[in-house]
């Protein structure tokens, strides 16, 4: 499909499958910090009434992740709703690590399972979140677009918050090819959209947050150093704080880790990942090509099993990755993509960036309801 405009705004969505090719084509972040990225794993209860506190805002940062970084939020919401997330950061480097085993051990914290105790799980979903800040941002036009929202990664990470920000950079952007357009310019760089973010109360919110996501990568250790940037500095310490890698340069070797045995889901409090990718009413054509593509089909055994012990088959949350033996007791690697819930960790996360996620036949994907 051909898409004919004088100028087009890119709105995917954290790691865009067009945005981040429109990166790479231009060189956008030339210069810039790699971004950096978190899973989000979310769950939708309906809760014993007796332990409904509507309003009630709940955030974390710590267990069951102490060394690097992770974080939860609990909101209760109306008619006895509760909606519960853990957001794990994808520069960990334990390849034995699974973000969804995490979440589950988390719900079995003494403060937080008695909110869920007698409940019942409605939803399930799992999201990547942009959350490099101000120092990954890429350059946000090129000629004929610019990228918004979170395909460029305006999430402000002291407050976890996107939206506001996605709504301002459109607002933003449209007005500069608005006027663009008006002045019958076509296919060059908005450049008045980047000057508009610079003087911008955006560019000022996400400056003050610009350390939080480097500190918190230090683990539990980094939330002192948080509360002393956004506290006692306000966000205007003399100093910004860098991302050296991106994340799939993070993992580390399986050889220097020891295996994680998470427990066994109880089917009352925590799941499995199977019973969870069906409450969120993922659907794909069973027919369709699939959309999780490999760049070179040997590496999934070759490297990764070899090397990392196949941290696909922990990092995403569908359970769309497995090793299997064929018959002739030879090691590979099965993609079940009709699992997939569209988080887009595995195009991050990937130690080789060896799997492509390309946009699926037909619009299939989750369907989350009241998510």
């Amino acid at each position: 499909m051909e898409l004919h405009a004088k100028y087009t705004l890119f709105a995917e969505g954290a790691r865009g499958h067009l945005g981040k090719q429109v990166i790479a084509k231009y060189d956008l972040n030339k210069g810039k910090d790699p971004q950096s990225y978190g899973i989000g794993i979310k769950e939708l209860w309906e809760i014993d009434p007796k332990q409904h506190k509507p309003g009630l805002v709940v955030h974390t940062t710590g267990w069951p992740l102490m060394d690097q970084y992770s974080g939860s939020f609990l909101y209760h919401l109306e008619d006895n709703l509760v909606a519960v997330g853990y957001v794990v950061g994808l520069a960990y480097e334990n390849p034995y690590l699974s973000p969804y085993e995490e979440f589950q051990r988390f719900k079995t914290h003494p403060a937080i399972r008695t909110f869920f105790e007698g409940g019942k799980r409605v939803s399930y979903g799992a999201r990547a979140i942009t959350a490099g800040g101000l120092q990954s941002l890429p350059k946000l036009v090129f000629p004929g677009g610019a990228l918004i929202g979170c395909d460029a990664g305006f999430l402000n990470m002291s407050r976890i918050k996107g939206s506001h920000a996605a709504i301002k950079t459109g607002m933003l952007a449209a007005t500069a090819a608005f006027e663009a357009v008006s002045a019958n310019r076509q296919h060059d760089e908005l450049s008045a959209y980047s000057t508009a973010f610079e003087q911008s109360w955006l560019h000022e919110e996400l400056y003050t947050a610009r350390n939080v996501k480097p500190l918190l990568k230090r683990g539990t250790y980094g939330s002192p150093l948080v509360w002393l940037d956004q506290v006692v500095l306000r966000g205007k310490a003399p100093w910004t704080l860098h991302h050296s890698k991106a994340d799939h340069e993070c993992l580390r070797p399986a050889s220097e880790f020891t295996p994680i045995v998470y427990p066994k889901p109880d089917g009352k409090l925590t799941f499995d990942r199977l019973s969870s990718v069906f409450i969120s009413n993922t659907n794909h054509a069973e027919d369709q090509p699939i959309h999780l593509t490999l760049k070179n089909a040997d590496i999934p055994v070759s490297v990764n099993l070899a090397k990392f012990a196949g941290p696909e088959s922990r990092y995403c949350p569908a359970g769309v990755y497995e090793f299997v033996k064929t018959e002739e007791g030879a090691d590979r690697l099965q993609i079940n993509a009709q699992n997939c819930v569209h988080c887009k960790t595995c195009d991050i996360k990937d130690p080789t960036q060896n799997i492509v996620w390309v946009t699926p036949e037909g619009g299939g994907g989750p369907n989350y309801p009241n998510m």
